[in-house]
């Protein structure tokens, strides 16, 4: 990078003031030109130092995370990593936070209080690399930080889904996977399998709160938890997810296997799967991250006659991931987030099989319409209606 970016840590602790800043000096493109004990000095640091990202400690006391980052993004936006504290409490404030506007996370390690920050390090200076890189682009507005719960359907039966559809995100995906499926009704006939990169202990909190915010049910996966239509299941951190086609039904399968492209859970992992078990029933989606995670799978899933989307890369956080696809050819769409959920409702939402839904998309390309508005096949029908003889009225 031309310029060192600008940090400045915002921590109640004095020891994390001083072990953040020694781990960041590491990297010669990272200046820390400030620190900051509560939200209340942080406030005036950014007034005096302009820096270009924050990482941000939610526990403070005076004035919280929380209502720092509100502040922060109504003043005017900087990037955000939050630092999260794994407990359940942690974890439901920083996908509150993430709501808020935050662009990232990173989990405080258990040894932190000891002054064990190394195994978190080069996670943190990939991370506010990255948020530099995403400051600026057109992104969704924040979403609501308390969401109203979404109105589900009691007891609806495991009905087999007429598609799988699975999907791949990274930094930035808590956000844009609330925002898509909200977008999915109670009653989609299809079924989703997701890969958030996201570390062990966040994620079923995570699924919690798409739950709570979503007419479509969101658990975190378990082995052999069925594939049913309504249903998104989250890969758990730090294991791989798959799906098999059982006797007994379509169900996911977890594996503690190494990691792949650097990552457990891998999107590529579940994108192979799902092309091995599923083919032309499947569908890929990968959405904003960093890195190229999911983008051999997408392939996969194309060549075993299955659709494939990427996001746009002007509305992810990140755009390594779809971009990966994209250059490869592997997407056959590529859509912006704002329509993702929607094309995804409109184009698998009918109670239709795949057999019948393929037939329908080739009839749809055959039945173009010419200039004056009326189908080939209408006018094909018009003319022969004129060469066929008058029949006289009976008498």
């Amino acid at each position: 990078m031309s310029e060192r970016i600008r940090v400045l840590v915002v921590d109640d602790s004095a020891l994390m003031r001083k072990l953040i800043p020694t781990i960041l000096s590491r990297d010669p493109d990272i200046e820390v030109v400030g620190t900051a004990m509560d939200g209340a000095f942080a406030l005036k640091k950014i007034e005096e130092l302009h820096p270009d990202v924050v990482t941000l400690d939610l526990e403070m006391p005076r004035m919280d995370g929380m209502e720092t980052l509100r502040l922060i993004m109504r003043r005017g936006p900087i990037p955000v990593i939050l630092f999260s504290t794994h407990s359940k409490e942690g974890a439901y404030s920083t996908f509150k936070a993430l709501a808020l506007g935050a662009i990232d996370f990173v989990a405080k390690p258990k040894e932190a209080a000891a002054g064990h920050l190394d195994s978190i390090a080069g996670h943190l200076i990939e991370k506010i690399k990255v948020a530099k890189r995403a400051s600026g682009r057109r992104l969704l507005s924040p979403l609501v930080e308390e969401v109203p719960p979404a109105r589900k359907k009691g007891n609806r039966p495991a009905v087999p889904p007429n598609r799988i559809i699975a999907i791949g995100v990274s930094t930035g995906g808590p956000n844009a996977l609330q925002y898509v499926f909200s977008q999915i009704p109670a009653d989609f006939p299809a079924s989703f399998v997701v890969v958030q990169h996201m570390p062990e202990g966040f994620t079923e909190m995570f699924a919690r709160r798409l739950d709570e915010c979503c007419a479509i049910d969101v658990q975190e996966a378990k082995s052999g938890d069925l594939l049913v239509a309504g249903r998104v299941l989250i890969c758990p951190g730090n294991r791989h997810l798959m799906v098999r086609r059982m006797p007994r039904g379509d169900m996911a399968v977890l594996s503690d296997s190494p990691p792949v492209n650097g990552h457990r859970p891998s999107v590529d992992v579940l994108f192979h799967s799902v092309a091995q078990d599923f083919g032309p029933m499947a569908v890929g989606v990968l959405m904003t991250g960093m890195g190229e995670d999911g983008a051999e799978g997408l392939g996969a899933i194309r060549t075993a006659g299955g659709m494939t989307i990427a996001q746009s890369e002007d509305t992810c956080v990140v755009g390594g991931m779809p971009r990966a696809a994209i250059l490869k050819g592997y997407a056959s769409k590529i859509l912006p987030l704002e329509n993702l959920g929607i094309f995804l409702a409109n184009q698998f939402g009918g109670d239709r099989s795949p057999e019948k839904s393929d037939k329908s998309e080739k009839s749809d390309r055959h039945d173009e319409k010419d200039k004056s508005g009326r189908s080939l096949a209408a006018e094909k029908k018009e003319k022969e209606k004129e060469k066929a003889p008058v029949s006289s009225p009976r008498s």
